[in-house]
């Protein structure tokens, strides 16, 4: 049944007040839904810090987005690269230098559908060393400073987290055997969802009540992240789903995240958010569908230790 807390149409920016003085961390943001999140947010007079890997794209979004909104626009860049265990670290070290509060981080990042297995520079099967393990140190090192805001963390999840294994694969993380594009690609946005739903528990058992930890999704969205680092099979698949109803545009699928990063009312935190629409995929925002594996209290737990070993830091709560 179809989330009608912000009526028919569900959540949209109509819904969003003035932004002044508040201020959106988010990763990936130079093209697609964290693009459009940044337009968004930037509209409502927030400031924006991209967190992106390409400092060429960043200038350019930055230029566009200046244009669109004045040069007094609010909005920079701090290149990142999730990937980079060692390139996290001194992003996160430049926004503590610069960034005096974070009201929100936006987890928005992510690779989706490698072809054929590859390793990051750390040693990690490339899309989870990417979408879990980058955001996971990058959280951990930017908290504090979220805290302080009375602030909240936003991950990007995928429906991927229905396909594959539909849990963690400890015995071979990295895939080292029976590599599937889909299926390391669910891994790690499951790991990433997991991540967020144990991080609500730790904050819950530490008494910890300054941050708020969301999860959401965009559904099917027109956006880069499958053309940039699909098969060409897999980038001429998603072309043709393109041009149907099942697919909406990358502004529509930035919603979820800028709701999640924003609206007060929004209470639940052991959650999903996303479209609410034909199977979840597309239409009005509101809450969906959360299957139990994905908050397996076990393997989120076994997860979050082995995630703090690899990554090499620990978390104080």
């Amino acid at each position: 049944m179809a989330d009608t807390t912000f009526g028919p149409k569900g959540w949209t920016p109509e819904c969003l007040g003035d932004q002044s003085g508040k201020t959106y961390i988010i990763t990936g943001a130079n093209a697609g839904a964290g693009f459009q999140a940044a337009r968004v947010l930037l509209k409502k007079s927030a400031k924006v810090v991209m967190l992106n890997r390409s400092a060429e794209k960043s200038e350019v979004a930055i230029a566009d987005l200046k244009q669109e909104f004045g040069a007094k626009a609010d909005v920079s860049f701090i290149r990142m690269d999730l990937s980079v265990l060692e390139s996290v670290r001194e992003a996160a070290g430049e926004v503590l230098k610069t960034v005096r509060r974070i009201d929100a981080l936006i987890n928005n990042a992510a690779i989706a559908q490698v072809p054929t297995r590859k390793l990051t520079v750390d040693g990690f099967e490339s899309q989870l060393g990417t979408n879990h393990y980058g955001h996971f140190l990058l959280n951990g090192l930017l908290f504090d400073r979220i805290a302080e805001s009375n602030g909240r963390i936003v991950v990007v999840a995928s429906l991927g987290y229905n396909m594959g294994l539909k849990t963690i694969k400890f015995a071979d993380m990295n895939w080292e055997e029976g590599y599937g594009a889909n299926t390391a690609y669910s891994q790690s946005k499951l790991a990433q969802m997991m991540f967020a739903y144990e991080l609500q528990d730790r904050l819950a058992a530490a008494g910890r009540k300054e941050v708020a930890v969301y999860v959401c999704h965009p559904g099917s969205s027109a956006t880069s992240l499958i053309t940039t680092s699909g098969s060409r099979t897999m980038r001429f698949i998603w072309w043709l789903m393109t041009k149907t109803p099942m697919v909406q545009t990358a502004k529509q699928g930035s919603y979820p995240e800028v709701m999640c990063a924003t609206e007060e009312s929004l209470t639940e935190q052991r959650a999903l958010y996303g479209p609410t629409g034909r199977l979840q995929a597309v239409g009005p925002v509101g809450k969906g569908t959360l299957n139990a594996h994905a908050h397996d209290k076990a393997v989120m737990t076994r997860l979050w230790e082995e995630s703090e070993k690899a990554v090499g830091f620990e978390w104080k709560l």
